[in-house]
């Protein structure tokens, strides 16, 4: 496969997430895919006219969700939230920059609970109660106490997204975010794998970080926030 339909699969990045190393986390309803909702709340799929029967049996065990890429059909059991588009970047190299820190991978529970509570405490809705098993996550702790954060989420065979890319609002502007950035580029890098990942087109200081450490924005992509009518 030529390099440049290999890079198409990031069109569709949870779907090919799911039919390949993450496919264990995988629910399927005839053409579109979702995480089991406790690792991650995204779908995604191929046939769209099968999108609206499949999307109202996930909403049935996870009423809180996002469909990635293209608009998908539900039905009026069901509301859209908002369209919440991203700039999706890739990094193509090594990041040359130096790690200052001592930077932890985050394995135990105790760890995975920090993890959870810092990120969700940033950036609440993302990140559910399993996410942390989807790949690697490595943090920065000052006094003890868990400052900064970044991991790996959504994997292919090729690709590995970067994800969570946290600090604590009382330690920002330290460098620790691009040190944590690093390590998890160069944990994918290690695997023969290429990192990329998403950022809310209107967040311009992530984006602005990310063009300084190498990334290129590669398009725009769209993450459908569906959640029940009431």
């Amino acid at each position: 496969m030529k390099k440049n339909e290999i890079k198409r699969k990031l069109d569709n990045p949870v779907w090919n997430s799911l039919c390949e190393t993450h496919n264990t986390f995988s629910i399927e309803y005839d053409g579109i895919k979702f995480y089991a909702p406790e690792y991650c709340p995204f779908g995604g799929f191929i046939k769209l006219e099968k999108t609206s029967e499949g999307i109202d049996n996930y909403s049935a065990t996870h009423n809180n969700f996002y469909v990635v890429g293209e608009k998908p059909l539900f039905s009026s059991a069901l509301t859209l939230n908002k369209n919440l588009v991203c700039n999706q970047m890739i990094l193509e190299k090594p990041i040359d920059i130096s790690i200052n820190e001592q930077v932890v991978e985050l394995k135990t529970q105790h760890q995975k609970k920090e993890l959870f509570d810092l990120v969700n405490m940033i950036q609440p809705g993302y990140f559910n109660n399993k996410t942390s098993n989807l790949g690697k996550y490595f943090g920065i702790y000052k006094d003890d106490k868990l400052i900064a954060v970044t991991g790996e989420r959504m994997k292919m065979n090729e690709f590995t997204e970067i994800s969570a890319v946290v600090t604590h609002p009382k330690h920002t502007g330290k460098g620790y975010a691009k040190q944590l950035i690093k390590q998890t580029a160069n944990q994918i890098f290690n695997e023969n794998k290429i990192p990329y990942l998403h950022v809310a087109e209107s967040n311009s200081g992530a984006i602005k970080l990310y063009e300084k450490l190498g990334f290129t924005t590669r398009r725009k992509i769209s993450f459908w926030h569906l959640k029940q009518y009431k």
